[in-house]
């Protein structure tokens, strides 16, 4: 096996192990049928991709839709043409994939589990986010063909994210830490009404494009949404296996059924995108595109709100969120802002070196020195597992000043 395959293989590892040991542990018998054959749908969807992948790649390139790799220029590799926006390949299967899901839930006696557990309708959730991730998938391929502006794509998704917010049947209210109850008045839950719904719409903004601004090196969007949702999914079963103590048996009831929602939409979020992984790590085949950051961004931020969930998926974006914070200045035109951000490499060694650049990519290199593309990109990737792990310590070590 090459080190790409083990570079590889030991991210499928990362990514999988929690998830199946959570799995293992799970006592609902209709959740884990229903996992268990949505995990078989999604590796189909995960089959699919690599199949389809390079016939897209065809497509694209006899309709010039192609680019050349700058982290390579002044070497062959960056006179090759890369095909754009494969990302529209595992968006379609991922859609697909979804779809099939649903139909699954809808005709509940072609899982053997007998009638489906109250509360467990999701259609509304569905068809709320196939509309909504959907509407991404075609607004990320238009802009790697059209190249549209930046604030529009800050307007779009707040659009895309209406049939989400209607469909929202989840509170309103965020809990105030037990330390702070009493203090200044404050209750034990606060009810920030219409101000959540805005919340929520910001959150799909953020989502579509934090992915999106930290790129630029192979692998590395396409791997951090892949880290992403398995850290989601895993966080999803573990809530599932973990009885509520609550004494209000259905709330209780109504989060564990949105983190099995939030479940089968990350199953083949993860599987498409691992298989999408193959053909764009270094040195990529195939560049991804807005097409997939935006898809992928919006998959995402729909697990979160549908899940019931939204205030804690931002401990898995904490990259992200560094680097937006990080990458402000530019953002806002304090300071110059090239249309590529990147590091430039060095054509005698090979290796990439910071430049004035704010961003984390730039950052990271800044901090831990020049070195190769594959080698940043793993670099940021232990980066997104490591904030995941602290993210999920940090959670469980929290629990009993949030709750009681």
């Amino acid at each position: 096996m090459t080190r790409r395959g083990y570079t590889l293989f030991a991210l499928a590892l990362v990514g999988t192990f929690p998830c199946v040991f959570a799995f293992l542990n799970l006592d609902d018998g209709w959740a884990k049928r229903s996992l268990l054959v949505s995990a078989l749908i999604s590796w189909s969807g995960f089959a699919a991709t690599r199949w389809l992948v390079p016939i897209a790649k065809a497509y694209t390139l006899r309709a010039g839709l192609f680019g050349y790799d700058i982290n390579k220029k002044g070497t062959e590799a960056g006179e090759v043409r890369v095909p754009e926006a494969l990302g529209l390949a595992s968006g379609v299967v991922y859609l697909v994939c979804i779809v099939f899901i649903q139909q699954l839930h809808h005709y509940d006696h072609a899982l053997g589990a007998g009638i489906m557990p109250k509360g467990r309708d999701w259609r509304s959730d569905y068809n709320a986010a196939l509309a909504t991730i959907c509407f991404m998938l075609f607004l990320g391929f238009a802009d790697d063909v059209l190249d549209i502006r930046w604030r529009v794509k800050l307007v779009l998704p707040a659009i895309a994210a209406l049939p989400l917010v209607v469909a929202y049947s989840g509170g309103t209210s965020v809990v105030i830490p037990k330390p702070l109850r009493g203090v200044m008045g404050l209750p034990d839950f606060l009810d920030l009404g219409f101000l959540y719904t805005v919340y929520m719409i910001l959150l799909t903004i953020f989502c579509t494009n934090s992915i999106n601004i930290l790129a630029g090196v192979n692998g590395l969007e396409v791997g951090q949404t892949f880290i992403i949702s398995c850290a989601v999914l895993f966080h999803n079963i573990m809530e599932l296996s973990v009885p509520d103590a609550s004494a209000n048996k259905a709330a209780a009831g109504a989060m564990a059924n949105g983190h099995l929602f939030s479940a089968f939409l990350m199953l083949p979020l993860a599987t498409t995108s691992f298989a999408l992984l193959g053909f764009n790590w270094y040195p990529a085949q195939v560049f991804v595109g807005d097409t997939y950051t935006y898809f992928a961004g919006m998959a995402i931020a729909v697990a979160g709100i549908l899940g019931h969930y939204s205030e804690t998926l931002l401990i898995f974006l904490l990259p992200q969120l560094i680097n937006f914070v990080y990458s402000l200045p530019q953002l806002l035109k304090i300071v110059p802002c090239p249309r590529h951000r990147l590091p430039r490499l060095d054509p005698r060694t090979g290796l990439l070196h910071a430049t004035p650049n704010w961003n984390l990519i730039n950052l990271v290199l800044h901090l831990m020195g020049p070195c190769g593309e594959e080698a940043l990109c793993v670099r940021v990737l232990v980066m997104q597992v490591a904030c995941c792990a602290v993210g999920f310590g940090a959670k469980w070590a929290l629990q009993g000043v949030f709750h009681d």
